[in-house]
């Protein structure tokens, strides 16, 4: 059975609650703190609810080597080996600090991804209330049973996972001690298409491993995210950076403020708008009544006089008897004179009983 709910640095996740936003800050510090804070400050300007980091070095994600197999071929990085890449966009550790102590000036949340067991350890010492782990670690069990141990909510991202995949790190977590898991759809691809993000996939997730799940989203706009909603996704994660054109290793697929804004908002409306099964009129409705159509005499009447199709239309406004009695009142004699514009009503017309 599905969780109800989670909590996570004091704010509940889940169905019953607006979706959680996570603006992942990632590598668009581009090598300078402060740009770094200015993330983090108008992440909490725009409404997210939390901002995420990532905790490596490049000696720890990957090795120095001339060898292919470490080169990048093609995409977004292509022509940079992974050393490269990875020592350009870490997130020098010494930062990790002064950046959460921000974070808390502020009032938004911030945790981060590690990607091996001393990042952990270095997160543990910061106090961070939850863990992400990336869809390339979810294969690394190991990094995953480490991360349950410290017994803090875990949001995993499916990415290029198969479902054994799933079931194993799930299952790791679970039997480690960590039962607060949300389990996020997404497409490993920088930037991805949004007809390759499979949504419906977000419901199977939740049936199938028992998890609250939700987003990682790296579409360049915010339509996937915001119709991931309506399939029950209630966080979403998205790239976020001060200026789309900065150059940094991420920049070019993040979402710049005002775009995080919008984000933030419609999300919540999407979640606002699901309500719940209802076939009663809603309070906005309710003065718009009067307004629906109704039967009224269309021309006069004399007493007497049989009800036609001619003098007795369905029309609006409302304040007359309900269309659906409209044959029944086809064929009566008028039991008084009835003028044009008259709203009918069953006193005005003869009964069965009096035919």
């Amino acid at each position: 059975m599905v969780s109800q709910f989670i909590t996570i640095d004091g704010r509940n996740i889940g169905p019953d609650y607006p979706p959680y936003i996570i603006a992942e800050l990632s590598a668009n510090h581009n090598g300078d703190i402060n740009r770094a804070i200015n993330i983090i400050v108008e992440a909490k300007k725009a409404g997210a609810d939390a901002v995420k980091l990532q905790t490596y070095t490049h000696d720890t994600i990957t090795m120095q080597s001339d060898s292919q197999e470490f080169q990048i071929h093609g995409g977004l990085w292509d022509g940079q080996s992974l050393y490269e890449l990875y020592k350009q966009a870490h997130m020098p550790w010494e930062w990790h600090r002064p950046l959460f102590e921000k974070a808390k000036e502020l009032g938004i949340t911030i945790f981060s991804s590690p990607f091996d067991f001393t990042a952990v350890d270095l997160l543990q010492e910061l106090d961070a209330p939850a863990y992400k782990v990336a869809s390339f670690e979810l294969v690394d069990l190991p990094l995953i049973k480490r991360i349950a141990q410290t017994g803090k909510p875990m949001i995993m991202s499916k990415g290029m996972a198969s479902e054994d995949e799933v079931i194993d790190a799930v299952r790791t977590a679970k039997e480690n001690g960590c039962n607060d898991i949300i389990l996020l759809q997404c497409v490993s691809g920088y930037p991805a298409p949004a007809e390759q993000y499979n949504l419906r996939t977000i419901p199977d997730m939740a049936t199938r491993f028992g998890v609250l799940t939700g987003l990682s989203d790296h579409t360049l706009d915010n339509a996937t995210a915001i119709a991931s909603v309506a399939l029950g996704a209630c966080v979403i994660e998205k790239h976020v950076t001060l200026d789309r054109a900065g150059g940094g290793a991420d920049d070019s697929f993040s979402l710049e403020p005002a775009e995080l804004a919008r984000l933030c908002q419609d999300t919540k409306t999407a979640w606002q708008a699901l309500g719940c099964v209802n076939y009663q009129q809603t309070l906005s409705e309710q003065s718009n009544i009067k307004f629906r159509r109704s039967l009224y005499v269309v021309k006069p009447i004399k007493k007497g006089e049989v009800l036609t199709s001619e003098n007795v239309r369905s029309i609006r406004p409302g304040y007359g008897l309900a269309p659906k009695h409209y044959d029944h009142v086809i064929g009566k004699k008028a039991l008084v004179d009835i003028p044009s514009g008259t709203a009918l009503s069953f006193d005005l017309i003869q009964s069965n009983a009096e035919e």
